[in-house]
């Protein structure tokens, strides 16, 4: 049993710590997400004690840190441009691009992968540190794994003593969760884990943002993952968590005939006088940056109570870092989820021209769809002063129509045409396009909507996808689209085919749909795939 010491973050302790590491060592270290377990990324026997030290399966990647750009090209053997642009935005921050590795980083690091994650932190001591040790270090959350992860040096003792040498206690960690963790693409990434950067920081930097389905569902035994947190039982409590979905009367009732003597409940400031069992609180109930902060010492806090085996979670808003608490709080309790709210939420998008308004049309002509017709939010939105004052700003007066509002058509024709102006105009639209999205699924949820559809042309690019349970994508060959779009708005050919190009291709609509509508034949034909799509929404509903 190793005599864990608890060090300052001073200049003295990270030149004692860094002999450590030089002599292939583990040490604890301080970030601005979580507290991290460090060893030099390019020493593989250093690297297995950190897997021994946690109890971490060894398919689980590890994120490699490092103090500044240079180091940068030390880990991987290219940085892409998207990378860069990345890397200028968010870094020094709590964001990991997973990009190819070069030779020096060893396989126990990636899992055997060829790409590497890798991410420059904020905290101070953490790059300090690293610039004193003179290497990248990897470095996962310093906790046993499976179990919350520490955001104090206290947290990190309390799991690891006797099984590390030194912990460098650099206080209380900012943000709370983990880093957000991207694929990075051709002007775009890919959500592997969400963090405190969310789909809307992303959208002013790339023009589209995906979510992988390991973020909110169960991935096969025998994936491989390129990220940490997507595969294991992560950030648990000893008693089994278990969230509870609905409004707070819902909740209210089920604890009410759900709980015994070894029950507790995990909720929002203000709400514990409503139980009369324990209650441990994480956050108030609008403030997902409070409540990041704040849930992995709630967990803890709940293992510390040896009484309690089972929890009822509130379940917190997907929006911002509030995906990150979710995504962490779905882990924790094993995607245990109670819904007291049936509803199937559906994405309906595609190409232009391929017909999705038509597709559209047959679901309104069905009563048992709630529509929420994002075009008209995005007509609505675009009138909100601040927004209005933005794309002027930006684009100038002459885009102004003489009532003074912004002249869509013009507007379209130039983004259409300039990527950087799409990418400038869909970071002043779609965070507020996302809450007005979600303000009116909660409304058609109120009203009693059990199946509810999203028309929306912007479905992946605005980040609305991920509140969506299933979605349809309508295609049509390229050809068929072209005249129509030239007939539908008076357009050019090149003009259509301007708008056609900034689009993505067919495989990545067909690659993310449950749905994919072949818009080429006769009406009749179109009706009878959206009668099957509809059947098939309406059994899933009814529990068929």
């Amino acid at each position: 049993m190793k005599d864990t010491r608890i060090l300052k973050a001073t200049k003295e302790n990270f030149e004692l710590a860094k002999q450590e590491i030089l002599q292939g060592d583990v040490v604890a270290i301080p970030t601005e997400t979580v507290y991290g377990l460090a060893a030099n990324a390019y020493d593989e026997a250093a690297i297995q004690k950190i897997f021994e030290a946690k109890g971490r399966p060894q398919d689980n990647p590890l994120i490699v840190h490092i103090a500044d750009l240079q180091m940068l090209h030390d880990v991987v053997s290219e940085v892409p441009e998207t990378a860069l642009k990345l890397a200028k935005a968010f870094w020094g921050g709590p964001l990991t691009m997973i990009l190819p590795k070069n030779d020096r980083i060893p396989d126990a690091v990636t899992a055997g992968l060829d790409t590497v994650g890798v991410r420059m932190p904020s905290h101070p001591a953490a790059r300090e540190f690293i610039r004193t040790c003179g290497v990248p270090l990897a470095a996962p959350s310093a906790n046993v794994s499976g179990k919350p992860s520490p955001t104090t040096a206290e947290h990190v003792y309390y799991d690891l003593h006797g099984k590390i040498n030194t912990i460098i206690d650099g206080g209380t960690c900012e943000v709370g969760v983990e880093s957000t963790v991207v694929k990075v693409g051709d002007d775009s990434v890919e959500i592997l884990r969400p963090g405190k950067i969310s789909i809307n920081d992303f959208l002013k930097v790339v023009s589209t943002v995906t979510i992988d389905d390991g973020v909110f569902t169960k991935l096969d035994d025998d994936r491989p993952v390129a990220s940490p947190g997507m595969k294991y039982q992560h950030y648990s409590p000893n008693a089994n968590v278990i969230m509870v979905e609905g409004s707070l009367s819902d909740f209210c009732r089920y604890v009410s005939k759900s709980a015994n003597e070894k029950t507790a409940v995990l909720v929002f400031d203000g709400e514990e006088s409503l139980f009369d069992i324990p209650c441990v609180t994480y956050g108030r109930r609008n403030d997902s940056v409070m409540q990041a902060n704040r849930l992995f010492d709630a967990l803890r806090e709940i293992d510390r109570r040896e009484d309690i085996q089972t929890v009822f979670a509130r379940v917190p808003k997907q929006e911002g870092v509030g995906l990150a608490v979710y995504n962490r709080l779905l882990r924790a309790c094993g995607f245990e989820i109670v819904s007291m709210e049936k509803a199937v939420i559906v994405g309906l998008t595609g190409q232009t021209g391929a017909g999705k308004t038509t597709v559209g049309e047959l679901f309104r002509k069905d009563s048992d769809f709630g529509i929420v017709d994002c075009d008209i939010v995005s007509r609505t939105v675009i009138t909100q002063p601040d927004v209005k004052a933005r794309l002027v700003e930006y684009f100038g007066e002459e885009m102004l129509l003489k009532d003074g509002q912004i002249d869509r058509k013009a507007l379209g024709k130039r983004i259409f045409a300039n990527e950087e102006d799409r990418i400038f105009l869909n970071s002043v639209m779609f965070p507020p396009i996302t809450v007005q999205i979600n303000k009116e699924v909660q409304q058609l949820r109120q009203k009693g909507y059990h199946l509810i559809v999203l028309d929306a042309p912007t479905l992946f690019e605005s980040g609305a996808n991920i509140i969506c349970d299933t979605i349809v994508s309508v295609l049509a060959p390229a050809e068929i689209r072209q005249e129509r779009i030239m007939s539908r708005d008076n357009m050019t050919a090149q003009d259509a085919l301007n708008r056609m190009n900034a689009q993505k291709d067919d495989e990545f609509y067909r690659s993310r749909s449950e749905f994919v509508i072949e818009n080429a034949d006769s009406p009749e034909q179109l009706n009878a795939q959206v009668e099957r799509i509809i059947a098939v929404l309406k059994e899933k509903i009814n529990g068929n």
